[in-house]
């Protein structure tokens, strides 16, 4: 299946977060799963990508000109998809995945995981959103989403639509356990019966 990782790209972060991104890569490599990611080469974005390829799995990287500008494209990628903008690269994502794993991140991955999960919430898609946070980043992310929820502002459904994890192990597990693949597009299918 296509996994979609969302994952930091600040070269600022403790190396466990980087090393972690790898083994993520690793593994998925292992399953036999293609990684679909922000294109970056950087961070834990680079190291997921790089372990995927050195474990022999194909990657799929959807960047914006303006970072490939910046000269942080993953230029190695086995598909590398340029858009026009952040919003094009998050839809292309989306529609390239059967599953999304979150690693920790920043302000840029939390807009990531809050686009699917709210979607999935809203019933707009049933595909896998899993959290991987050995080292408790999110755990306030956690607690006001709770807090939100028992004041009324969360749907009750708001927690069924994620899976929270703490090891690779457990992560994979819950992203096969409810995996559903991608319907394929209007097109796609013309294409397959043409």
């Amino acid at each position: 299946m296509n996994i979609c990782v969302y994952c930091a790209s600040s070269l600022n972060i403790d190396k466990k977060y980087i090393e972690l991104a790898a083994n993520v890569g690793t593994e998925l490599a292992r399953r036999g799963h293609t990684l679909v990611s922000g294109g970056g080469s950087v961070s834990c974005m680079g190291a997921v990508t790089a372990a995927t390829r050195a474990a022999g799995g194909r990657t799929v990287g959807v960047i914006p000109q303006a970072l490939v500008d910046m000269e942080v494209a993953d230029e190695e990628s086995d598909e590398l998809i340029v858009t026009a903008d952040m919003r094009e690269r998050k839809g292309i994502m989306d529609a390239r995945s059967d599953a999304f794993l979150v690693l920790p991140g920043g302000i840029g991955t939390l807009e990531e995981l809050f686009e699917i999960w709210t979607a999935r919430v809203l019933g707009l898609h049933d595909r896998p959103l899993v959290i991987l946070d050995p080292y408790g980043l999110y755990d306030p992310l956690k607690a006001l989403v709770d807090g939100m929820y028992e004041q009324g502002f969360t749907r009750p459904d708001v927690f069924d639509a994620i899976s929270w994890t703490s090891t690779v192990t457990e992560a994979f597990a819950a992203l096969e356990a409810r995996t559903q693949p991608v319907r394929p597009s209007v097109a796609e299918l013309g294409e397959a019966a043409g």
